[in-house]
């Protein structure tokens, strides 16, 4: 495949100096023409030479001097000329000798300056750079790897800029190619089979630090760079059983030791591996206990570790030098603050097994958002480690609301009615676009004298001041639509309440009798409260997929009517629900719609019910009213 690009990046540089050097000719040609028409008419002059062995600057002064042109050569150009040229014009014999000699013209003004010709660098297509395609979640640690040939110098700086822990490797392996594909893995585990499957091995230094290896370099495979010594435990109480102890060191110089013991006391354990690997040590008191235990390619402290889990014993290093001792001794006590970056130390701390706290003194440390553990190293590295796993940053989201009341309403009044009120002395209503109009006595009893005037046979008389007809032929419509856009924000797993409505009073009066033969009564008013409200609750839950649960509970009241006296009514709906979104998916919760219906009406008996003559002798009004809420809900997750 590299041979093939070769070749075509050869065959593209050729190709493009032929273009180029046609394109130069004819610029050329194209100026001392432009010229010619001008400041040097000689350049169309035709001419007869014939040269053998001259040299150009001789050619072309000979030239310019008879034909009256402006010429500056080069002196540094050296070649021979041997030519012959009959009847040619001097401008085409100036485009041969530069493109028969690789010349180039420079122009200033008339002044025809030649000199060799410099090719400008040709443009080399470059090859696109491959993209290496990683992904990783640091919500919940998962890396994805899709390599295929990948240079191992660029997947680890890649790896180590979006992960932000630290993957080295030896120069040695900087040009290896690796190919693997994982699909969300968590990262040390990601690590280990990209290692694994490129016959790599991957080691976890104490500082947190990832090293890639060549597995062909292991030196447990080199039998010289490896130190082997079987301790037989002499003393008959430990039933004479076998202590094998092996150590081996890669090609970081890090040692590791292979153990395998059966009923050995711990105290000639650490003695026998301390004195292979030449470690200084201190013992304040010897551990008690015996163990069988077998450990493969472990580390000194991990083998300590081992050794001293569920005891009374622990050790700490200072320098060079290894103590061992009681775990309450004040000199094998450390102290050390741990300071929460994400999440409140409070919280961290009620969240620590008990297990984990057994012999470790924890003091919250407000100001700083800090946990102090005063203990056994060891304990407190295995706390530290379990505070790390906890302290990552919680997922903030904001909710955003959509609230959208639709009201549609009509009404129809329609019918007359009659009858005696003082207040309606004059006339009046409205005639368009309904009709709902008052006839006073005064515009009733002009009425019918104006018909008694038309029929002398008929005199229908008068009504009395207080009488009044009410004509009323009228039709309402009306449509409301609110929309409210709240927005909430609250942590993962946290609850967000959003609460809307209105309060309205109603009188709630009382009366007391006081006295037998001369009563008082006392008259005690009191104004009470009713709320009609809106009220949504979410408790969002975001998953490692940026999926987000969320647990809905909407209450929804709403006033009916206004009565004229008591409290007014109200309507009621609720509901629950546990529904699963997508990272900024809308989801709707709608639909809490209520319709009313009311028709009233009132008539002269029988005459009410005929047809058509209903129209006068009654009076109706029908009312019918729809209204529907819509509740649209988008969460977004906020790191």
């Amino acid at each position: 495949m590299t041979h093939l690009v070769r070749i075509f990046i050869f065959a593209f540089f050729i190709f493009s100096l032929a273009a180029h050097a046609d394109d130069r000719i004819d610029t050329l040609r194209t100026k001392l023409e432009k010229l010619s028409k001008s400041a040097a008419p000689g350049l169309k002059e035709t001419v007869d030479f014939s040269v053998s062995g001259i040299s150009i600057q001789e050619f072309l002064r000979g030239l310019a001097e008879s034909n009256s042109l402006n010429i500056s050569i080069d002196p540094t150009l050296n070649i021979r000329i041997v030519n012959n040229f009959t009847n040619e014009q001097v401008l085409e014999i100036f485009i041969f000798l530069c493109k028969e000699y690789q010349l180039d013209i420079t122009f200033t003004g008339s002044i025809m300056s030649f000199k060799a010709y410099n090719p400008p660098a040709p443009k080399v297509a470059s090859l696109p750079v491959k993209d290496i395609l990683i992904s990783y979640n640091a919500y919940s640690d998962l890396l994805s790897l899709d390599l295929k040939q990948d240079t191992l110098e660029k997947v680890v700086k890649k790896i180590t800029n979006l992960t932000k822990k630290n993957l080295i490797i030896p120069a040695s392996l900087s040009n290896r190619l690796v190919s693997i594909y994982i699909e969300n893995m968590p990262y040390e585990n990601a690590v280990d089979k990209l290692a694994f499957s490129n016959s790599l091995k991957m080691n976890k230094t104490k500082d947190n630090f990832y090293v890639l290896e060549n597995l062909e370099q292991d030196n447990t495979q080199n039998p010289s760079a490896r130190s082997k010594t079987n301790y037989l435990n002499k003393d008959s109480q430990y039933n004479n059983e076998n202590l094998s102890i092996e150590i081996s060191s890669d090609s970081l110089g890090h040692q590791f030791i292979n153990l395998e013991a059966v009923n050995n006391p711990i105290s000639d354990i650490i003695k026998a591996i301390s004195k292979e690997l030449k470690v200084n040590f201190f013992m304040f008191s010897e551990p008690k206990g015996s163990t069988t235990t077998k450990i493969t390619r472990a580390t000194y402290d991990e083998v300590l570790n081992f050794l001293f889990q569920g005891t009374e014993h622990t050790y700490k290093k200072i320098d060079n030098i290894y103590l061992f001792g009681e775990r309450s001794l004040e000199g094998l006590r450390a102290t050390r603050l741990i300071q929460l970056q994400y999440r409140s130390a409070e919280t961290i701390l009620d969240n620590i097994p008990a297990e984990l706290k057994k012999g470790v003194d924890i003091k919250h440390f407000k100001e700083l958002n800090s946990l102090i553990l005063s203990g056994s190293e060891p304990r407190i590295y295995e706390i530290e480690s379990f505070v790390k796993q906890l302290d990552k940053i919680v997922p903030m989201i904001l909710i955003e609301v959509l609230i959208v009341n639709v009201s549609k309403s009509r009404t129809v009044k329609t019918g007359i009615s009659a009858g005696l009120d003082s207040t309606r002395r004059t006339s009046g209503g409205s005639v368009f676009p309904g009709l709902d109009y008052t006839l006073s006595s005064r515009s009733i009893n002009r009425l019918l004298a104006d018909l008694g005037l038309s029929n002398n046979i008929f005199n229908l008389g008068r009504v009395t001041p207080n009488f009044y007809i009410n004509l009323r032929a009228l039709e309402e419509q009306g449509n409301i639509n609110i929309q409210q856009t709240p927005k909430l924000s609250t942590l993962n797993s946290h609850e967000a309440t959003l609460k809307i409505g209105q309060t309205r009073y109603y009188e709630l009066a009382t009366q007391n009798v006081q006295g037998s033969l001369t009563t008082n009564v006392t008259r005690t008013v009191q104004y009470n409260q009713i709320q009609a409200n809106l009220s949504i609750k979410i408790n969002p839950t975001v998953s490692g997929d940026d999926q987000v649960t969320l647990e809905i509970d909407v209450d929804n009241s709403d006033f009916t009517e206004i009565p004229p006296a008591g409290p007014p009514p109200t309507s009621t709906s609720a509901f629950k629900s546990i529904i699963r979104v997508k990272n900024e998916e809308m989801v709707v919760l709608g639909g809490l719609e209520r319709v009313e219906k009311r028709e009233t009406g009132s008539g002269v008996p029988l005459l009410s019910r005929i047809p058509i003559l209903k129209w006068i002798f009654s009076s109706k009004s029908r009312t019918k009213a729809k209204s529907k809420q819509l509740i649209f809900i988008r969460p977004t997750i906020m790191y």
